[in-house]
Formats: structure tokens, sequence, C-alpha cells
């Protein structure tokens, strides 16, 4: 079961006046176009960082989808054993989903260990061996636990693990502001969508439209399915 997550964009005011030194030549109309597309990456980064905040509170809060790694810092046998959750459909894990530190320290350990082909494979291209998945690197605070050390998490995540839909059109309003030194301009916008994690459902009373923080809490997530070859993946644990 989702949940939905509704969202602001600003309220951002800004003076006519920067605005007439930006535009060269463009029409309101343009400008309002180019404005429209910042907003729009905005929009995509928090439903990246909201689905990541998602997917970690839901799969930590079950133990047969996380595994903590034996070393500091990962190995590719940490991918081995978190593959090895799933079992015999461990061919379900589709991508990794990995902060920058892991994957820099992935491709250090295959340099480290030496093994023929995989290491000269590691020096040559700058990436590591994933077992044949593809991984993205995203440094979201959803994959960055902050403490002493700090904790990263590294998702193996399934096809359609994670779900987001736009719930409701999204609209954007200006606003002409007088009465202040300069003329300006207030911009604030609203979205919605819907965010599923497979296998898990949203915890009834644990609140309607959750914070990040809440997204994360593992508490507010129960599992729908009996086995974890159904979860969205898994989560491991690294320094």
């Amino acid at each position: 079961m989702s949940v939905k997550l509704n969202r602001k964009i600003g309220p951002v005011n800004q003076t006519r006046d920067s605005f007439r030194k930006i535009q060269a030549g463009k029409t309101d109309e343009e400008l309002s176009f180019i404005i429209g597309q910042q907003a729009a990456v905005g929009m995509q980064i928090d439903m990246l960082n909201s689905s990541l905040y998602g997917a970690a509170g839901a799969l930590l809060s079950n133990a047969a989808s996380h595994n903590t790694a034996t070393a500091a810092t990962i190995k590719t046998s940490d991918l081995v054993t978190g593959l090895s959750l799933f079992g015999d459909a461990a061919d379900r894990v589709k991508v990794w989903v990995m902060h920058s530190k892991p994957y820099y320290d992935l491709v250090q350990s295959q340099i480290s260990d030496k093994i023929f082909g995989v290491a000269n494979f590691a020096v040559a291209q700058g990436t590591p061996i994933t077992l044949n998945r593809p991984v993205l690197v995203t440094d979201s605070p959803a994959l960055l636990v902050t403490g002493t050390p700090n904790t990263y998490l590294t998702l193996g995540l399934t096809d359609a693990g994670l779900i987001v839909e736009n719930s409701e059109a999204e609209e954007m309003i200006f606003q002409d502001v007088t009465g202040n030194e300069n003329l300006s301009v207030r911009m604030q916008g609203e979205f919605a969508y819907n965010l599923g994690v497979k296998g898990f459902k949203w915890v009834i009373g644990s609140g309607a439209n959750p914070t990040n923080a809440a997204l994360a809490t593992t508490a507010n997530w129960a599992a729908s399915r009996a086995s974890v070859k159904d979860f969205a993946g898994f989560v491991l644990t690294t320094n």
C-alpha cells in the first residue's frame, strides 16, 4: 500500500530588476518556461530522495532484507552476501543504488584484492565489477546515516521495487509583490505523488503526508509479503 506525499516548491521571492538583467531579450513566457524546468529538476530530486528514504525505512524494518558487511567498507563479497538473501530469486535484483563513498570503496577494494581480470578492469575503467548489475550512484542523504563513523546504505532493488506515481497536476503560481524597495515576484508551487515500496505497506496511524524522517523510520512500515523474495530488495550497511 503506497503513501501519498504532498510537497511544495518555494515560496521564492525575486526582484523584477534581477529578472530583467538575466532575461536577455526573452519574453515573460520563455522565462517562466525556464523557471519551470528548474522546478521540475527539484521535483525529481525530491522524489528520488523520498523514495530512497522510504526504501531504507521499509527494508531495514525486516531483518530478512538487511545485511551488515563483515568488513568496515564494502567489498565484492558483500554484494554476493546481499544477493544470497534472495536465494534462488537473486535474479530479481536488477540494480544497485549506492552513495559515491561505498562505490569508490568498492573500486579500491577490487584493485587491492588483485583478482586477475577484476583488478585489471577496475584500474582501466575506474568502475567496479558489480555482478552484472548496473549501479545508480547518488549522494542522496537517504543513503547516509551520520555518526562516528558514518554509515552508508547500499540498496539492491528489484523491478518495480519502488514506484513513484504523480497523483495530482502540478501547480505553479507567480504573483507580483509591491510595497518594497523594488518590485518583486513571488513564486510558489505544489505537487503530489504516491510512493510505494514493494512488499511493504505504510502503517495506518503513522501519519499522513510523512516527512523524509518519518519515511526512514522503520516502525512506520510493515511487511505485506511473507517472503523476502517478494520485497523491493535488500539493504547492505557499511562504513
